[in-house]
């Protein structure tokens, strides 16, 4: 059993929590479940340290969620592509719940609008970041499973995936670009790229990063983002964008 705190939803967060719902066609039992995934750990510290009573985060729920969302979509994947091998359908799942689409989606159904951050989190613009986004839904299907059980939460997940699966199949997806990068360099050079760090920028709170990435004798970049992770994909993007005009891609 989830050990969950009773705290206080004040009424203007319970009328964000309620919108929210109706808005992406569920419902709770227990308001509470649903709060608390999107409570990201930074607020968890910060009350800790204030010695607030709120001293719990949504990540065992992601955990929870995690697993739901890969039984819904490999089940998905199997019924429906019954003459892909498991190799294929195992690099469709992997797109499909990757980061930069779960993240997409969260934005697409307001998830920005109703996370709780620390202040630090907050200033550094964390209502955007890919990874706070993902994992805040994976945690909002790990709380709907808890409060609803598996079948509900089946149904509230192919709402959103089932569309990101033809989206791949049909590729039209969005691309990670570091994938496709290194897939192409390892074919032709058998090696990986080498992503450098070339500065980083600004306050504590809003840090920026400036990568570039080395292909043999060929340097793109740099490209920035708000973190490593970020800048890669960005310089990624790039370098896979110039080796398409070059056609020299294949």
């Amino acid at each position: 059993m989830l050990n969950l705190s009773k705290n206080k939803i004040s009424s203007n967060r319970k009328s964000l929590l309620c919108k929210f719902q109706k808005d992406v066609g569920i419902r709770f039992k227990d308001l509470n479940l649903l709060d608390l995934a999107f409570h990201h750990r930074s607020f968890n510290n910060e009350s800790v340290k204030k010695n607030l009573s709120h001293t719990q985060n949504n990540e065992r729920l992601e955990f929870l969620g995690d697993a739901v969302l890969g039984m819904v979509t490999a089940s998905l994947l199997y019924n429906n592509l019954v003459e892909q091998p498991e190799g294929e359908l195992a690099r469709i799942k992997s797109v499909v719940v990757s980061e930069m689409i779960l993240s997409q989606i969260a934005l697409n159904i307001g998830v920005d609008k109703c996370l709780v951050l620390g202040r630090g989190e907050e200033l550094s613009g964390g209502r955007t970041k890919k990874a706070i986004l993902a994992d805040a839904m994976e945690a909002i299907i790990g709380a709907f499973y808890l409060d609803s059980g598996y079948r509900e939460a089946e149904k509230f997940v192919l709402k959103f995936i089932t569309n990101e699966v033809e989206k791949v199949i049909n590729n039209r997806h969005q691309k990670d670009y570091k994938t496709l990068l290194q897939e192409w360099f390892q074919k032709k050079y058998k090696k990986c790229p080498r992503y450098e760090l070339v500065d980083t920028f600004g306050p504590d709170h809003n840090r920026e990063f400036l990568v570039q990435v080395r292909l043999e004798d060929k340097v793109f970049g740099p490209t920035k983002g708000k973190n490593k992770k970020e800048a890669e994909q960005a310089v990624a993007k790039l370098a896979w964008s110039a080796l398409c005009n070059e056609n020299i891609s294949e």
